[in-house]
């Protein structure tokens, strides 16, 4: 059995793919690469092959019709052989020594393995020649196994994002995670929905992750995020649906739960209000009408709290508020 196995969804990726594969392979024999072609019309299936056949039992090229991030996402969990999982954006990168003290760190897990590694990730913002480093040393003790209990409350803009995080594959698998077909955001749900059966965990104070920003066309994007609306709602449901925070095990994992899901939702609200139409308005209420119908006790707790107060302000005055703490708040996580 491989130790990690590394899903690399693509999709005319010809571009920029090369940079994040290479990085994967300094793991060696030890990391299985899945390069997953989702019906690319580029040259995306041809490099994924050539990787294939120059590095032999190491990296294995996957060809599936076009079905979005999400799909891609659930190919390789299927394919997958490792005893961990992560998933690199094909846009992203590895840093090769942070992906050996993860891999060290993994191989000293084979006999009882741990549910979650969590790491560094890092904004790479190369337009502006910036960096922004995401890092946990407030909300989760360094070096050693730990549980929800002993966690701290997580900062704003600390949340477990995809990039943060390596799952043990079986437990992933065991949580009936689906990511629905051709829909972006479905990371959010790839953080979310696991972390019910997550318990054992290990924080290693490494930056491994780079998360590359600079292109018009990522989903990550404001003006992106509020044409794809309607695909950000539907992660948002289906967070609701799929999982309800308080039949999860144990107070502050709940807390931590509700406390992304808060954020989640305040993004709707907010990209629904600057779109500003009266179509907006209304899938704003039908959101929140959802979670009332959906979990009552949810809808009560988010409303009561800070953020679900200012998103429903009336008026312009209520949007003024809301756009400034949005812009503050973006600022401070440093995202899109």
């Amino acid at each position: 059995m491989k130790l990690l196995t590394i899903t690399v969804p693509c999709y005319n990726s010809q571009e920029y793919m090369k940079k994040a594969v290479d990085s994967l392979l300094p793991g060696g024999d030890e990391v299985e690469i899945l390069i997953v072609d989702d019906g690319s019309t580029d040259e995306t299936a041809r490099i994924a092959d050539d990787y294939e056949k120059r590095w032999p039992g190491i990296v294995r090229a996957l060809h599936k019709e076009n079905g979005g991030h999400g799909d891609a996402v659930m190919t390789g969990l299927r394919e997958a052989s490792g005893l961990y999982f992560k998933v690199v954006d094909s846009d992203d990168w590895l840093d090769s020594n942070a992906l050996c003290k993860v891999l060290e760190t993994l191989r000293s897990f084979r006999d009882q393995p741990i549910d979650m590694l969590i790491s560094h990730y890092i904004y790479d913002k190369v337009c502006e020649q910036k960096q922004h480093t995401v890092t946990y040393h407030v909300p989760l003790p360094v070096g050693r196994v730990f549980s929800w209990e002993e966690t701290r409350r997580f900062r704003l803009g600390q949340y477990l994002l995809m990039h943060a995080v390596i799952y043990r594959t079986e437990m992933l698998r065991k949580s009936g995670m689906v990511l629905p077909k051709h829909t972006f955001y479905v990371d959010d749900l790839y953080v979310y929905v696991p972390l019910r059966y997550v318990n054992r965990m290990y924080y290693l104070d490494v930056d491994l992750y780079h998360y590359f920003i600079g292109r018009q066309d990522q989903s990550v994007q404001e003006e992106v995020l509020m044409r794809r609306i309607d695909q950000y709602l539907l992660v948002n449901r289906l967070m609701i649906s799929q999982v309800d925070p308080y039949t999860v095990e144990g107070r502050k994992r709940q807390q931590y739960m509700l406390n992304f899901l808060e954020i989640i939702t305040t993004v709707s609200s907010v990209m629904l209000v600057k779109i500003g139409t009266e179509e907006s308005m209304r899938k704003k209420e039908e959101l929140w009408a959802y979670i009332k119908n959906e979990n009552p006790r949810m809808y009560r707790e988010l409303r009561r709290r800070l953020l679900g107060r200012i998103v429903h302000l009336p008026g312009g005055f209520g949007r003024a508020v809301m756009l400034t703490g949005y812009r503050i708040s973006r600022k401070i996580v440093s995202f899109n």
